[in-house]
């Protein structure tokens, strides 16, 4: 579905209203999506296409994902969140995960970065360069 210039800038204009301090508030956006489904107006369907994409894409940059070999203690937890917190900006929400698969080290999501420092990515990227 292609959308139209004036169904993006409309979308924006709704998203940037729909944040509160720079985060995006649940409640506006929850309060605003009938409120657009009642008045109808022209486009509303791209309208709300698009302005679903941006609130995913805004939902995408504040969600971390931090996977270890082994559970990192509440130390180094906390510690990873304080770094991607001042990094990232207020509101990220860190989600920790466990994956043996790594073997060791860390690997970090955040929204499209990925920071890959397990020790699998370590021999893969050996195991391509013979």
């Amino acid at each position: 579905m292609k959308i139209s210039r004036q169904a993006r800038r409309e979308a924006k204009q709704l998203f940037v209203s729909c944040r509160t301090d720079g985060l995006l508030d649940e409640t506006k956006v929850r309060q605003l999506v009938p409120h657009v489904i009642a008045a109808k107006p022209r486009g509303y369907l791209a309208i709300l296409s698009h302005f679903q994409r941006l609130v995913r894409l805004d939902l995408a940059r504040r969600s971390a994902r931090v996977e270890s070999a082994t559970p990192l203690s509440p130390d180094l937890q906390g510690q990873a969140q304080t770094r991607l917190s001042q990094r990232y900006g207020p509101g990220l929400i860190v989600q920790f995960a466990q994956d043996p698969a790594l073997i060791g080290g860390l690997r970090i999501q955040v929204g499209s970065d990925v920071y890959d420092g397990s020790i699998q990515a370590r021999l893969r990227a050996l195991a391509e360069s013979l």
